[in-house]
């Protein structure tokens, strides 16, 4: 991998061993599916995608890694690569910070690994908003290692279902993929006691979608 991002910034010593050991890991995961071009194609401009608006770099190679981790994962699906059957969703709202950061914590939680969910922002903020964070604490659910990341048209097309909150016409259409658009309050700049109806009618729709795709939610 070259030493620089695309904006010409050096990358410091460690960051580019971080970004030489993802490329490993990666490597490990995906042999036989792809190989240590793609891959570094992959983590260089998801690393790029977060080098260009985050204010914290200590962080960079490892969301990198994970982004570039389910991009491969969709792009391998969309490729025939890899068939397991479970269906995938994807939830998409604005910033990619509240709304669609809370349904997929409880899509996550609620599955219990028998569905996929990913989620993205059709222009990502910097944080999970720290209101969505506390409010999903309260049902035992913990976001707060997540992070505000874009869509991509891989993951796009790796979805069977796709949930918009508030994206509007932003959003790619792909023949053959359910969409649904679920009409929310965006919980940015409100209190903790106005996210919390935002959650719950999150929560019910999560769990009726499950219901959708057969796969029913403990109570």
């Amino acid at each position: 991998m070259t030493d620089t991002t695309q904006h010409g910034a050096e990358l410091s010593v460690d960051q580019r061993l971080a970004l030489h050991t993802a490329v490993r890991r990666l490597g490990e995961e995906f042999a036989g599916e792809y190989g240590t071009e793609t891959i570094e194609r992959f983590l260089r401009s998801s690393y790029d995608q977060f080098a260009s608006h985050s204010t914290v770099t200590n962080f960079l190679p490892l969301l990198a890694e994970r982004f570039a981790r389910q991009r491969l994962t969709a792009l391998a699906k969309v490729e025939g690569r890899r068939q397991d059957g479970r269906p995938v969703v994807l939830f998409l709202c604005v910033h990619n910070a509240g709304r669609s950061q809370m349904a997929l914590g409880f899509f996550t939680d609620l599955a219990e690994g028998r569905a996929i969910a990913w989620s993205g922002g059709s222009a990502p903020g910097i944080e999970v908003n720290r209101c969505a964070v506390e409010a999903m604490a309260e049902r035992g659910i913990d976001i707060s290692r997540e992070y505000p990341k874009p869509w991509t048209d891989e993951v796009i097309r790796a979805a069977d279902v796709v949930v918009t909150m508030g994206c509007g016409d932003a959003c790619p259409i792909f023949p053959g993929t359910r969409y649904e658009n679920w009409d929310l309050d965006d919980p940015a700049g409100k209190a903790l006691d106005q996210v919390r109806p935002i959650r719950d009618e999150i929560e019910r729709r999560v769990r009726r979608l499950l219901e959708q795709l057969g796969i029913p939610a403990p109570a």
